[in-house]
């Protein structure tokens, strides 16, 4: 799927939580916005670089327990097997742009808030693993 849009517009648009704007078969693009006083959550993607990129707000990313303030223009790889988080210090929403590679989120996934996120990621982790017919 090819993509050719202004990033930083739809990031400072995007109001949700996280949104899948496009995914290929080795990356892929998503907006999050993050609002004053939240946070993406402590995560590690073992198999996974993450390039987040800010558009707008305040903010820290926690990379391996190394702190260090972000805001609009700022970049930050989050290499695979790094334990990490971003949090919104700031008086408004925290907005930002991410490339995960390869890609970690289901095409199209939309979650409007935290919460929402949270409850699909345990859904998932609850999920059985599939049954492969070996024959």
């Amino acid at each position: 799927m090819a993509f050719n849009e202004d990033i930083v517009a739809l990031a400072r648009r995007n109001t949700y939580f996280r949104e899948v704007l496009a995914t290929g078969p080795h990356s892929q693009v998503v907006v999050m916005s993050i609002p004053p006083g939240g946070e993406i959550g402590e995560e590690i993607h073992d198999h996974t670089d993450q390039v987040l990129v800010f558009v707008s707000g305040e903010g820290a990313a926690i990379l391996d327990g190394a702190r260090s303030q972000v805001g609009a223009e700022r970049l930050v790889l989050v290499p695979a097997g790094a334990r990490h988080n971003v949090v919104n210090t700031g008086p408004t929403d925290l907005r930002l742009y991410t490339v995960y590679a390869p890609p970690q989120h289901a095409p199209g996934t939309i979650h409007r808030t935290k919460a929402e996120a949270d409850a699909a990621e345990a859904e998932h982790e609850a999920a059985p693993e599939p049954v492969v017919a070996k024959g």
